[in-house]
């Protein structure tokens, strides 16, 4: 029985970190050796989780079965007080060994090494190697210094003997700890944030009203990663006008130029270059450096279209559920129809979608937030007082010791399980969202690029391990916070304890953690926030004019972007409803929809040429679409982006525009004719 719940989480580990990496990565798209490492460290990192509550009731059991009340009291063969996922010892030693140095591993010798070699110019494989070894030269050097300065230190010390298992302990326990330092940072903010995020979005208008601000400032990043990609651009141009078919760097030039995008790369073909461009021939080494700068500038376009069009349609729903609430109709209303699929199909009942959306989130929203805001206040409070075992202050450790003397093993399985996930919840949500010297940024929709991805397995690995010790200390199952002989679980055996530096085993672990509670009091009155507005970066503060004047510009960018999208919208109903009026098969008309209208002699050849173009500009606008991968942005913002070279279906949607009506009483027969038809 013990071994099918392990199983069954081994499973669900996987199925979980398979369906975040489907959401948020691209399979088809991205490097197979990147797609797997990230898998196998979210895997192994979830499976930590998960696996650590079964973990915890076996030792419990081993415990308590070796006291000899415990063994009169089960004289009988109760199978009631048996716990139903017991393992042997045996098993999770061989787990967690096999699954923490894999981690760690991944973390801190192959992701490194990935990041650097993705991100490199270098147009061979030996070459990215280099780079990558170059790129990671400091940081490995200042870990290997640390380690040096710590055997010295060790091996001065008199009464220590340094073998193969206390030099595990060492490197163990330094990854735990700077891991230890993460987490606290991290709790520090979400456990003030999250509650916060779940109360507010039951408030419409104070979440539009965020959405304007973030608006704002991403539109300044979106125009200025649009110009680093003009210049590099501008900097692909020139050197191209210099390296012709048959040069030695011709190669090099054509790996870059299949970075760049069709719709850029014919812009780039189209425009006039600058008088003072210099056209002197390159260099590899100025190749490569150009290279590293079209991976770079490429990887921040994509980001922050990605986030703009996630923040629009975000706005978008947020305005519709305001006009919505304020609607006798008790219809939900949407001002642009969602994408057709088969939840929107059969789930999207308006009236059931504005009782849902108006009455019921809202209530549910306030409900979460309540019930976060307690778990957030009792995690704060252990946290400050888990190392105090007489009296026994911390609340987790109190109720796990109930469910001890009850033998209650399943309280004890549900409530670590429930504790682990809030925790990795705060902690991995924060992960996800954060935006680290606008480099890494997780966006859904298959949208991420690579770096980020392994930046954040490389999280994962590092923080998952210190948030699981910490757990086991809040319950008192840490015979170092305890200070008493306990049996201890298989996973705190594997990770061993720092026992060789007393300054870190009993100093900063121990106390570290009640550095929780004031980030948390800095996150509640929004001190980080207000500090970084001081220094120039804006950020949400209500009772600030910059905050107003932001706000005030992202809700007119919004308006101007919605006036896009609807007028792109009627222009697509228009099309489509010629389409269905006028239908083509193949090349020209069928017979019966000529039967419907049939022009006059004069108009034959108009009406074959319109047929022609428009079948011409369909097929156009599907390859564009099919070869546009990269950057997958709405269909009204791309001219304005790249300029008119992708404009070709909008001035053909303005010549049937100006000719034709969206309502009923437009004029049966033939399109209307150009003025150059005849010519």
């Amino acid at each position: 029985m013990g071994y099918a719940s392990l199983i069954l989480k081994i499973l669900l580990s996987f199925f979980i970190s398979a369906s975040v990496l489907y959401r948020y990565g691209n399979w088809f798209r991205h490097r197979i050796f990147v797609t797997l490492t990230v898998l196998l460290a979210w895997f192994c990192s979830f499976l930590i989780i998960f696996a650590l509550p079964l973990d915890i009731i076996s030792t419990v059991y081993r415990q308590q079965n070796r006291t000899e009340t415990y063994i009169r009291a089960n004289n009988s063969e109760d199978e009631s007080t048996f716990p139903w996922g017991i393992l042997p010892e045996r098993v999770f030693v061989n787990l967690w060994r096999t699954v923490y140095w894999s981690t760690q591993f991944l973390t801190w010798m192959i992701m490194p090494m990935m990041q650097s070699y993705i991100k490199a110019g270098d147009f061979t494989v030996k070459g990215k190697l280099k780079s990558a070894l170059v790129d990671n030269a400091i940081y490995y050097g200042s870990y290997l210094l640390i380690c040096g300065i710590l055997l010295i230190y060790l091996a001065l010390k008199p009464g220590i003997d340094l073998d193969w298992g206390k030099l595990k302990a060492i490197a163990s326990s330094a990854s735990n700890t700077w891991g230890l330092f993460l987490l606290v940072l991290l709790l520090g903010y979400s456990l003030v944030e999250a509650p916060r995020n779940f109360w507010n979005n039951s408030n419409a208008s104070l979440k539009l009203t965020q959405y304007y601000f973030k608006a704002s400032k991403l539109s300044s990043d979106k125009c200025e990663a649009e110009e680093t990609v003009d210049d590099v651009l501008e900097s692909l141009q020139a050197i191209a006008t210099v390296i012709r078919p048959g040069h030695y760097l011709h190669g090099p030039l054509e790996t870059i130029l299949q970075k760049v995008p069709v719709e850029l790369k014919d812009r780039m073909t189209r425009r006039q270059l600058p008088e003072d461009v210099t056209h002197d021939l390159p260099t590899e080494k100025s190749l490569i450096r150009l290279h590293r700068q079209t991976i770079k500038s490429l990887q921040v376009l994509q980001r922050t279209e990605t986030q703009w069009n996630v923040l629009l349609d975000k706005i978008f729903e947020c305005e519709d559920t305001l006009k919505n609430q304020v609607s006798m109709d008790r219809r939900f209303k949407r001002t642009f129809q969602k994408e057709s699929s088969w939840s929107n199909r059969y789930l999207s009942v308006p009236v059931l979608e504005w009782y849902w959306k108006c009455l019921v989130a809202p209530v549910c929203w306030k409900l979460i937030g309540i019930v976060t805001c307690i778990m957030s206040v009792t995690i704060i409070w252990s946290e400050v007082t888990f190392f105090c075992v007489s009296p026994r202050l911390s609340l987790f450790a109190v109720i796990v010791n109930a469910a001890k003397a009850s033998y209650d093993y399943f309280m004890i399985e549900v409530l670590s399980t429930f504790i682990i996930l809030y925790l990795s919840f705060c902690a991995y949500s924060t992960i996800l969202k954060i935006k680290l010297l606008n480099l890494y940024y997780l966006a859904p929709h298959h949208q991420t690029n690579e770096h980020s991805l392994i930046f954040s397995g490389m999280m994962f690995s590092r923080l998952t391990p210190a948030l699981c010790l910490n757990f086991l200390g809040l319950i008192h199952m840490d015979s170092h916070v305890i200070h008493s002989q306990i049996d201890e679980t298989s996973y705190t055996q594997i990770m061993g304890h720092m026992d060789v530096i007393g300054i870190i085993s009993h100093g900063f672990n121990l106390y570290f953690p009640m550095a929780i509670l004031v980030f948390c009091l800095a996150t509640y009155f929004n001190l980080g926030s207000r500090c970084l507005s001081l220094l120039g970066f804006h950020q949400f503060v209500g009772d600030e004019e910059i905050t107003t004047d932001l706000v005030q510009e992202g809700r007119e960018l919004i308006t101007r972007e919605k006036r896009k999208r609807q007028r792109a919208e009627e222009s697509s109903n228009r099309r489509k409803e010629y389409q269905d009026r006028f239908p083509t098969n193949g090349r020209f008309r069928t017979s019966n929809a000529a039967d419907l209208a049939r022009p006059t002699d004069q108009f034959e050849g108009s009406r074959i040429r319109d047929s022609y173009n428009m079948e011409t500009y369909n097929r156009t606008t599907y390859t564009s679409d099919e070869i546009n991968t990269r950057f997958p942005p709405a269909e009204d913002d791309i001219d304005e982006r790249f300029g008119a070279s992708t404009g070709f279906g909008r001035n053909l949607d303005t010549r049937f525009a100006d000719g034709y009506q969206a309502d009923n009483s437009r004029v049966e027969g033939a399109p209307p004719r150009g003025i150059f038809d005849d010519v």
